[in-house]
């Protein structure tokens, strides 16, 4: 039942959009402010689980449910938003907050759960998981996630991998524009391998981008400008969260090339782990991230610890806001790069 604690962001979000005034930056000041000092105090947790807790969580459908409610929660603070914007006199500041905050949800209980199930095996759990990312206009990520990022993570051909002494801004420019660009490549493969033309009803990029225009052609029309505009930036925000994530997930780590010309298979070494509890639990164990990408398979509640992994020092929301600084970020991580790694 702690992965409950992961709707404490949507809840405080909602009470203060509803509250309006200095309160639309409530879930901001939340994520960003207090979760980080909350971790610099809780303790961290190293410990795995024995094979039978492994079984017996991997047979609870609870750890899916949970996943699944966040559909109910993204889609319904997003018409909440929408609603108020539209009906309501707001100022500029309110409208900020609101975007801000709008957007803290979408990246994480809206991309982040989306990347959970979007590795799942069935069907409909991988629909929800493109569901959940129409809001933050990235339904791309579905594709270059899982037949790029997860191929190429650490190397010069992953986008989505940061590069000793890049700056995050940098990186966002590099991982936006190139994860959607790769996303395109992948797909034109993947009609090529099976013989489909472009209009191909299996074409899912050209489905992806249909969805994505119609998304904000409907809000515009049913919430006005004011509508399309908000919807527009905090997805904005969501998505620029996520490739946030990205950035402290894998920054300045390399897969070494093989005398083959093949790159060293991915192993727990290649991203940044975190055992900070309340980032594990906020984000559903993706600080456990070198595990997921060892065995992508694996479900976030039986992700492991692996001694190997290079570890952060703080969690991941405490990491996130010091990447915003890109010397301090400098100073505590390039220190921590395994030597083999750095250039």
């Amino acid at each position: 039942m702690k992965y409950l604690l992961a709707y404490t962001i949507p809840v405080i979000c909602i009470l203060g959009i509803y509250l309006e005034g200095f309160w639309t930056f409530a879930g901001v000041v939340f994520a960003f402010g207090i979760l980080p000092v909350l971790e610099l105090i809780l303790p961290t947790d190293e410990k795995n689980y024995s094979q039978s807790e492994t079984d017996s969580k991997l047979k609870n459908r609870l750890f899916d449910v949970l996943l699944y409610f966040n559909i109910f929660i993204v889609y319904g603070i997003l018409y909440f938003v929408l609603q108020k914007v539209s009906s309501e006199k707001l100022s500029v500041s309110e409208i900020i907050g609101i975007i801000l905050s709008l957007g803290v949800v979408l990246g994480s209980n809206g991309i982040n759960v989306a990347h959970e199930l979007g590795h799942r095996e069935k069907l409909y759990e991988r629909v929800l998981g493109k569901l959940l990312l129409i809001p933050s206009h990235y339904t791309h990520f579905f594709i270059e996630h899982n037949h790029g990022h997860h191929l190429h993570v650490s190397t010069p051909e992953d986008p989505s991998s940061a590069n000793y002494n890049q700056s995050l801004y940098t990186f966002w420019i590099q991982t936006v524009t190139g994860t959607y660009t790769k996303a395109w490549q992948i797909q034109k493969k993947l009609n090529q391998i099976e013989k489909r033309s472009w209009y191909s009803v299996k074409n899912d990029m050209l489905w992806f981008t249909i969805i994505q225009l119609s998304y904000l052609l409907s809000i515009y029309y049913f919430f006005s400008f004011i509508g399309f505009i908000v919807a527009l930036l905090s997805g904005i925000v969501g998505f620029l969260l996520l490739e946030t994530i990205n950035y402290i997930e894998h920054y300045g780590l390399k897969r070494a090339l093989l005398p083959s010309g093949r790159y060293e298979r991915v192993s727990e070494k290649h991203s940044w782990n975190s055992n900070h509890i309340l980032g594990r639990i906020m984000l559903y164990e993706l600080t456990r991230h070198s595990d997921h990408h060892y065995k992508s398979q694996k479900k976030y509640q039986i992700l492991e610890y692996h001694d190997v992994s290079p570890q952060m020092p703080f969690g991941y929301p405490t990491s996130m806001v010091l990447s915003l600084f890109p010397p301090i970020w400098f100073a505590i991580m390039n220190k921590r790069i395994p030597l083999e790694m750095k250039p």
